[in-house]
This record gives C-alpha cells, structure tokens and sequence, in this order.
C-alpha cells in the first residue's frame, strides 16, 4: 500500500495452541499484581476487547510448532514508567500495564504515546515452581524495538528488534525459593531511527499509523534439561516423499535425536546421531488451501538410553514453484499445479490493541472471514505477527506473502536503490534473517517480499539472493509496486483502483500486489468521523458491491493474460483508512458475506475467451474527431454535426501519464471524441469496453449512454456496458462518443471492444 495516497495429535496439540478455552494442565498461569485494570475508552473497540482480563491475557501456549507440557505464562499486569531515555531505573513507577499490549493500546489500561527522547520501563515479580529443576528459559515474543532484561538485578539479555522473539535464559540469575524480580527496558525511535517499523508513526505523516512501543506479545517462562532442544528447522520435500528435520540442540554431545511423524495414515519415524533426521513420506497427502492436511511432528532427544528432552510439532506437505503452464505462460505452482491466488492486503491492526488482537479468537476471526468469502492468500502487509496467527494459516488453509517489515526511507519509482548507513543495513539483515528463521516452519508461508513500494530499498538483487541462501524452499518477491529490479521470482504491480497486470515475462510469474482499495465508510464504526479515506469512495454498500463485482470481473479477464495473483486492498480498515472488507471494529461485512463468495467464485474458473473486435490504441492510433470547446447539445447523438472539430490519433493525453500511449497531446480540463465504427452481427451479445481514462470518462453508443467511469486508471481496462446500450447496437456503422474530463496530475483517454466469451 502506498505510504502517501510422545506422539501429540493435532487434537492434544490443539489442546496446547489452540482455542481459548483449551489448556494444557501443566501450564502454570502466574498470578498478577490485584491492581485496578480498566481499559482505555474513547475509540472504537472490537467485540473481544470485553473478555480480555489480567488474569487471562493471551493464554494460549504461544509457539505452536516447538511445544513443550510445562510452561508459565507471564502476561499480565506489569508496572511500567516512562522516563527520559537516558534516565537510570525508576525508584516509582507510573502505574499498571497490561502485557502483552502496547502502552498506546487502548487495551495495556494506558493509552499513552513513547517519544524517541523516553524510555519505557516494566518491572514484574513472578515465581519458578518448585517441579522446575534444570535450566530456566525467559521468552519474549516480540518487543518493539530496543530492550535490555534484568532478573533479581542481574543483566540477563539485550535485544533489537521489533517483530523477533527472544530468548534468556535466566537459570543463574533465579534465586532458590523466592519471589524473582523482572525489569525490562525499551526504547523505541519509531520514525526517527532507520530500523525495520512497517507503517508505525509517530506523528501524523501520509497514509501511517500509531506507533507501537514495548512489550506487544506473550512473554513466558518454560523450564529445559541442561541437554536440550534449541529449534527445529522442518523442511518438506513433495518430489522425494520426504520432511527433512534439523534439530539444533544445546549439550547434545553423545545425544541420539529421534524424529515420529504420525496422522492421515502416516507413522513413521527416522533415529540419528547427528541433528539432520531424513522422514520418509511415502503417501503424504499434500497441503493447501483446499486441503490443508498438517501431520504431527515430535522430536527427541535420547542420552544414555534416557529421553532428556522432546518437543511436539506439526508439519505439512506442500511444494511452492514456478513453472509454465499449456499455453507457455510462468506461472506459481502450488504442488505441481496452477492455482490462482487471491486476497487481502492484511495489515494486522486493531482499534483496541494497536499490533495485538486483544484475544486468540479475534485473531482467527480475520482468517475465517477470508476463507468465507473465498479467499486462498493474504499479503501480510509489512508486519510479522505472532506464531499463532500462522498456526491458523496452516489450520485454516490460508497461503502467506510475508513481507519484510520496512525502514529508512523511501525511493520514488525512478530512483535508484538508497545506500544505507553500515548500521542500517546490519539491522534490516538482522532483521530480515530472525523473520525468516522465526516463520520458515509454517507450511502456510509461500513466499518472502523484502520491500514495498521503495521504502528502505537496497542492494535488491544482493538481498534477494541472500533471502534465496537461507531459505531455497519458496519465493521471493523482490519488491511488491514500482521498484522491480527483475530479479525474484515474480513481477509484482500495484494498481489502483485497477486492476492491471504486469507484462508477461519468460522467466517470472506476473502478480497484482495491490489492487482495489473501495472505501466506505459506516458511522459509528470509523477511528474518526470525519476525514477518513479510500482509493475510491462508495456512499452506499449496493454501490460498493457493485463496484466490486465489476473490478472482479475485470480481474478475472486477466488471468488468462498471465496474471498468477491479485491481493485486494484490504482485510479491514485501519485507523483513517476505511477501505477494508470488514470495519476496523469487525462488527460489519461491508458486502454480504454470500455475494462476496460468489463473485469471488469466478476467479477460480477457467478463464474467458477475449477477442479484439474494435482496437484500442496500445499498438496503433485510430483516428477520432475531437475538440476541448464544450460543444453544443446532442453532441453524442448520430448524425451531429463535428464541422470545426479537429481529427487525431489516438491516445489522447500527456506524456508521462501511466499506461499511455500518447499521439495527440490533450492538456485542457475537457475533451470530446467521436468516431464511426463497423460491428458484426450479434456483437453486442458480449461487449464489453477497453479503456484507459484519467479521469471521468462518459462513452456513448449511437447516442445511448454506453458507460460512465469515475476516477483514473493506471492501464488499459475493461468494462460492461448498459443494458441499453447493447439494445442500441446494430450491425454496421455505429456511432461512438466519449466524453473524459481531467482535474489534475496526468491524462489520458483510449477506448476499443472486446468480445468476452465464457469459458465452457
């Protein structure tokens, strides 16, 4: 989106990772401080804000893919103060915070802003059970951006980064029978620093939103051996019917790792002495949207005849590609297959908790509602989210774009990549590797984009292959809008309203990364009443709808063209942005959840014939008379007089405007074209308009109106026409009229027929 404008089945394991209402027994919730907890009022909030309470934030096991029994959750009530940012700890704090919320979330019972000149600091007491005898592991899923941990005074981990977990262990720092105490440290430079932010702001700035600072994910205690298991790495191999399991374990000299991989007629298992276990997989069923079929995963380890340590796991079968399909064209293959892919942009906020659903449900709800109306893939829009919203991708059957979150600055489209400072591009690499190691485990997750649009764009080709080194497995897209370095694996375009479709490319599969953004806007359910916005405005949801089922129906034509993908702006609004499927509060569908379904149905049909039957202008001018003095009425009428009009070639606009090919310069607020044309019998059956216009363009049959286009496109698109119009068509001459009125920046006006013919 632009910046401006044993065995554990899936059934135990859900007992662990899954609803909330499910829990493993041998999680140990910690007490929280009794202190007052309310939440901050004033905007809107979700549906789930309500059961959101101290003593049950988040308490979900928080890793699905490395699961262990015994664990404590430490979300919760948690002191806080704010301080200059080179102050020592606080001797006070300020008052009470709700972990895992960000302190400007309504739902942290603060709702406070952190400047780049603050340090916010935490400090909570907890307790190691007594059953815990070994090594002690403190977890941070993610906290935004600079933070240094301390247990009972003792330094025991620094970390960078915003969207990364973390991991201390705490075991010498743990006094023996007591209460310990636990103090973090954060500082956040939000849009001051260079470091990976996606769209947090501090101030109002373009198309940005609230910054987000501190603690904004699970924070959690588990106990380890002294020999046990680091992470897994789980790579599946549809071609060789294998899952290959790296196992990175700490003290595992002398140690046999084990690997069982059981469910959907599967069980077997692989032994080795070193950390690379080989599964094979011989009638694996394959993973996808329709069928996402996840087998159980656990892994052990075994020293001296004794099991020390296991973890229980899941993985899926699945292969991402590139290949060609019948007619030549690349395409992305999910399993050996053409699928198309459609979806949301997904940016992943909330009224209530800023980057943090405020419950488990709430963050499935999103991923429902997608796969309701027909969705396949989400673009997760510059965020990395929490383990758990990636479990329900591979619970749900939902294929991810993972973006990069992105920092620095921004390039226009012409520009050349920036050069970032040593520091900055040491961070973003950082970053970029911890994102991938984090998340490579997830089947759902097909493919990696490490820039949007320009902002923080670097070394393109030297970070596409560094993203390629580390995971060989899946895509990369090397820049999703108007930054393409051609290299990855995909040409990716951003249209708006659109839709559009790069050039079709020997090599690399043509996508749609961002499309549509239809705003509008329902009271009682915006951030703000007034002042929100969209790429187009609707005033009523039966305007919306049907605007949508045309911008589908024109998406749909493109496939056959070579278009492999389309992410739709957006999911649901975000703050002024009121362009989303669902409001921000996610108390309303914008269109009926049914007709979305259906309209959404026809992107996975096979495509429609399209036949030029008057050409547009892209390869050679068709002449029309023109002028751009309004002229007199019934100007659009058969038979009206054009002595004094001027004759030219088409396009008509200037230089410069997107998509064009311009022969005669317009440049004045209005123009308006005639010319005869020939149609054949039957050829109004199934016309449909080719046209660019920037901006309002008004297209006349035989004087019946034909069509009336609002806004601007960035390409050539096509468009039904009137029922009235089709009636007014005849074999022969017929006459065409076009009137295209422009208001500012570029334009242009381009028009043809094409014949659509359903697929059989």
């Amino acid at each position: 989106m632009r910046w401006t404008k044993g065995i554990v089945t899936l059934v135990s394991l859900m007992a662990i990772c899954g609803c909330s209402q499910m829990r493993r027994q041998e999680a140990f919730r910690q007490e929280v401080s009794a202190g007052p907890y309310a939440r901050v009022e004033g905007k809107i909030v979700t549906r789930w804000a309500k059961e959101v309470t101290p003593a049950d934030a988040h308490p979900e096991y928080p890793r699905p893919q490395m699961v262990r029994e015994a664990w404590s959750s430490l979300d919760g009530l948690w002191d806080y103060a704010i301080r200059p940012k080179d102050e020592p700890r606080p001797q006070t704090f300020d008052g009470q915070i709700l972990v895992p919320f960000c302190i400007e979330s309504a739902l942290s019972g603060v709702g406070k802003a952190v400047t780049p000149n603050d340090r916010l600091w935490y400090r909570r007491t907890f307790v190691v059970p007594e059953t815990w005898k070994d090594r002690v592991l403190l977890h941070f899923g993610a906290v935004d951006w600079d933070a240094t941990v301390w247990v009972n005074g003792v330094e025991v981990g620094k970390h960078r980064g915003g969207y990364d977990s973390f991991t201390c262990d705490i075991t010498d720092a743990v006094k023996k029978g007591q209460q310990q105490e636990l103090v973090v440290s954060v500082w956040d430079p939000t849009d001051t620093g260079t470091q990976p932010r996606g769209k947090q702001v501090l101030r109002p700035h373009g198309i940005m939103y609230t910054a987000v600072t501190g603690i904004w994910q699970t924070v959690w205690i588990e106990p380890v051996p002294q020999t046990y298991i680091r992470l897994l790495r789980i790579t599946p191999d549809l071609d060789r019917a294998e899952v290959v399991v790296t196992v990175d374990a700490a003290d595992a000299k002398g140690c046999t790792f084990i690997a069982r991989a059981a469910g959907h007629g599967a069980n077997v298992s692989a032994k080795a002495t070193d950390s690379t276990l080989v599964l094979p997989m011989p009638k694996a069923k394959p993973w996808s949207p329709d069928s996402p079929i996840l087998y159980d995963l656990t892994v052990s380890l075994v020293k001296d005849g004794r099991e020390v340590d296991s973890v229980a796991s899941y993985f899926g079968m699945r292969k991402i590609s590139l290949g060609k399909d019948e007619a030549g064209i690349v395409r992305m293959m999910l399993n050996g297959k053409f699928l198309f892919q459609y979806g949301p942009l997904d940016q992943g906020w909330w009224p209530d908790g800023l980057y943090t659903a405020a419950t488990d449900d709430a963050l499935r709800y999103d991923l429902e509602v997608l796969k309701m109306i027909g969705c396949n893939m989400l673009r997760k829009h510059v965020k990395v989210e929490p383990d758990r919203l990636y479990y329900w991708c591979d619970k749900l059957g939902l294929l991810v774009w993972q973006d990069m979150p992105s920092g620095d600055r921004g390039i226009g489209g012409d520009d050349p990549d920036i050069k970032r400072t040593p520091e900055s591009a040491g961070q973003f690499e950082t970053e970029l590797k911890a994102m991938i190691d984090g998340l490579r485990n997830h089947p759902s997750i097909i493919m990696w984009v490490p820039f949007n649009e320009g902002w923080g764009q670097f070394d393109t080709p030297r970070i596409v292959q560094l993203i390629k080194e580390l995971d060989p497995s899946r895509l990369v897209n090397n820049a999703s809008g108007w930054t393409d370095r051609k290299v990855g694996d995909v040409i990716d375009m951003h249209s708006y309203p659109g839709p559009g479709c790069p050039p079709v490319e020997p090599t690399r599969a043509a996508v749609l990364g961002e499309f549509g953004g239809l705003g509008l806007p329902i009271k009682g359910h915006t951030w703000q009443e007034e002042k929100n916005w969209g790429y187009r405005s609707f005033q009523t949801r039966e305007d919306l709808a049907d605007a949508y089922a045309s911008l589908i129906a024109r998406l749909q034509l493109l496939i056959g063209k070579g278009l492999c993908a389309a992410v739709y702006t957006q999911t649901s609004d975000v703050e002024i942005e009121v362009n989303g499927w669902l409001t921000y509060d996610r108390e309303m569908l914008k269109i009926d959840a049914a007709k979305m379904a259906e309209i959404n149905r026809r992107l996975y049909l096979p495509a429609p014939a399209i036949r030029e039957v008057i050409p547009a202008s892209q390869k050679e001018g068709a002449s029309w008379k023109y002028t751009t003095d309004r002229p007199a009425d019934g100007w659009e009428q058969s038979g009206f007089d054009t002595a004094g009009w001027k004759e030219g070639p088409a396009g008509f606009g200037t230089q410069g405007t997107p998509g064009t090919a311009v022969r005669t310069v317009w440049n004045t607020p209005d123009i308006w074209l005639r010319r005869t044309v020939n149609l054949p019998a039957n050829a109004a059956d199934n016309l449909c308009l080719m046209i660019h216009h920037d901006e309002d363009a008004e297209v006349y049959i035989n004087g019946v109106r034909a069509a009336a286009l609002t806004g601007y496109t960035t390409d050539y698109t096509i468009e039904p026409i009137s029922a009235k119009a089709r009636k007014a068509v005849k074999p022969g001459a017929n006459t065409l009229a076009v009137h295209c009125k422009q208001t500012g920046g570029g334009q242009y006006i381009d028009l043809g027929f094409v014949e659509i013919t359903p697929a059989k």
